[in-house]
């Protein structure tokens, strides 16, 4: 879900790519889009909005988290970042539709009840490199903040990625439209559906081949 309202923030802000984020953690694969190959991990930049947007098209490893977080943090410290943002999804049951919400800073957490527009999280956990920002935020006093959308469990939910678009927009002052989301809903839910598939695929194989030592196990993303 992160994935589809980062690349939805990128489109309507018009961002800029810059650069690229790999490892050799990551699973080996090159995105596709309007024919051209993309590593997965992506960087854009508004300087117009004062914004930075690092979007990735597959689930980031566990291995993997610990460390791009650390980057993340020192570049967010060594660049003076006000603040660093987390979108994503969060699987409850409930009826009515929330964006819950998480931060690092006293503050921050005021600042979310006043929007009327968050639930903030009393108690739980949450993981993956959000986690250990959110941690890292807390002890060093840096300003960090989750947002989590009720999603669907089972599929891509571009109606909540709206959800989180709209406080987000509120959080940062920014003026762009969700309403289109939700009729782009079935082409982007389509292709990121296919994506992650793909990617978690590819990911599953790379580890069997790297554990059996046969590195040319793998095949294709797109045969």
């Amino acid at each position: 879900m992160g994935t589809i309202s980062a690349s939805y923030l990128v489109e309507k802000l018009k961002m800029e790519f810059v650069g690229y984020v790999t490892s050799d953690q990551f699973p080996p694969l090159a995105a596709i889009h309007d024919y051209k190959p993309h590593f997965p991990a992506r960087i854009y930049i508004s300087k117009k909005h004062n914004l930075i947007v690092l979007l990735s098209e597959f689930i980031v490893p566990v291995g993997a988290c610990y460390e791009l977080a650390q980057k993340v943090h020192e570049f967010a410290k060594d660049n003076k970042v006000r603040q660093i943002i987390s979108l994503g999804g969060i699987h409850l049951r409930s009826e009515e539709p929330k964006v819950y919400g998480i931060a690092s800073q006293e503050k921050l957490l005021d600042a979310l009840v006043k929007s009327e527009q968050v639930t903030l999280i009393k108690e739980g956990a949450t993981t993956g490199v959000t986690g250990v920002l959110l941690a890292q935020g807390a002890v060093e006093g840096f300003p960090v903040v989750s947002f989590l959308a009720q999603a669907h469990e089972e599929y891509m939910d571009p109606k909540a990625s709206a959800m989180v678009l709209d406080v987000l927009k509120t959080h940062l002052k920014l003026d762009f439209e969700t309403r289109t989301l939700e009729s782009e809903a079935a082409e982007i839910e389509s292709k990121m559906k296919d994506m992650m598939a793909r990617a978690k695929a590819s990911h599953a194989q790379y580890k069997k081949s790297a554990e059996t030592g046969t590195g040319d196990s793998l095949g294709p993303m797109y045969g």
